[in-house]
């Protein structure tokens, strides 16, 4: 791929090129690679607040990386994809698919949900970019469930959840919406957080809860509960507090999350026999590794009674890679398994 610079100055990119992106509720990350390939060049990050719609934030990404003639792309997005109308979960953009393609002058357009294409990406990731959280136990994680099925899930803008499944030749990854499943309290602490949140919602999903805007709501339920301020208004001034003082209503907060994190996560796990291990990802954890890795996450994974040794054997790895989305856009658009 070579560059020369345009008439603005911006070092426009020549050759033949593909442009991935992932999108979510907060943030927009695109980037172009070479065909056939999952090698990331010329990534930007814009905020979906700062644009009316995709189409903008797209053409701003164009103009700020001086690339042009573009004919094929492949979006995750961070809602449904299925039909013509792409209406997103958490951010105002809607479009249309054809429209989109005809306003880029795009020859290929494939659209995959974001954790689909986050589950392919955690098939293209450096060993570094894997922290253990469980290696597995008994020394049964054998060649055998290296290609059993495995489950991805991660809190974000929401909670996004996927799995790979092997195949003769590779991995499938599964689409869904597992982040919108109810949630079931586990004890009466959780039972009382839950009425909180149905003073708020008529229904409690997860993603109430397993979330940036979720983990705010968990506290200032929490101080209710406790009968204290909600001192903090944001989920980085949470997870502040939580870092600061482990005596914080911030650090219980957290401790809460993760352990509701991980009830969900082994429900997930146990759903899809994702005995092949799980990735847990998603842009809240790499931030607070440290204090997930000594939470009760995975204590309140494995506690599901008759299944909790199956569970305890499966392996478990935190992704701390910046762009593992891009990456499985980047591979989703040649895996003719995956359709959009």
């Amino acid at each position: 791929m070579t560059r020369a610079v345009s008439r603005s100055g911006v070092t426009a990119v020549q050759g033949e090129r593909v442009l991935v992106g992932d999108i979510g509720g907060t943030n927009a990350r695109f980037a172009l690679v070479k065909p056939g390939t999952v090698e990331l060049t010329h990534i930007v990050t814009l905020a979906t607040a700062d644009f009316p719609g995709i189409e903008a934030a797209i053409q701003r990404y164009a103009e700020q990386v001086g690339a042009s003639g573009i004919h094929r792309a492949c979006l995750a997005l961070a809602c449904p994809v299925d039909g013509d109308d792409i209406d997103m979960t958490n951010n105002h953009w809607l479009f249309r698919r054809q429209q989109l393609m005809n306003h880029l002058g795009l020859k290929q357009l494939k659209l995959v949900n974001d954790f689909t294409a986050m589950a392919l990406g955690m098939l293209h990731l450096q060993p570094h970019e894997l922290l253990d959280v469980h290696r597995g136990d008994s020394g049964r994680y054998s060649a055998e469930r290296a290609r059993a099925a495995r489950l991805v899930i991660g809190p974000g803008t929401g909670l996004g959840v996927s799995g790979l499944m092997p195949v003769r030749d590779g991995w499938v990854p599964l689409s869904g919406e597992g982040g919108h499943v109810s949630f079931a309290p586990t004890n009466a602490e959780e039972s009382a957080i839950l009425q909180g949140l149905q003073k708020r919602y008529a229904r409690v999903s997860v993603e109430r809860i397993l979330s940036g805007q979720g983990l705010l709501e968990l506290y200032q339920v929490m101080a209710d509960i406790e009968g204290l301020a909600a001192v903090c208004r944001s989920p980085v001034a949470i997870t502040a507090q939580a870092q600061a003082d482990e005596h914080s209503l911030g650090r219980r907060a957290l401790n809460r999350f993760f352990a509701i994190l991980g009830a969900v996560t082994g429900d997930q796990a146990l759903t899809l026999g994702a005995r092949g291990g799980v990735y847990v990802c998603g842009g809240i954890l790499p931030r607070v590794h440290d204090l997930f890795l000594a939470s009760g996450f995975h204590a309140a994974m494995v506690n599901k009674g008759r299944f909790a040794q199956y569970l305890a054997d499966v392996p478990v790895w935190l992704c701390l890679a910046e762009n593992p989305g891009l990456l499985g856009a980047a591979a989703a658009l040649a895996n003719d398994e995956v359709s959009g």
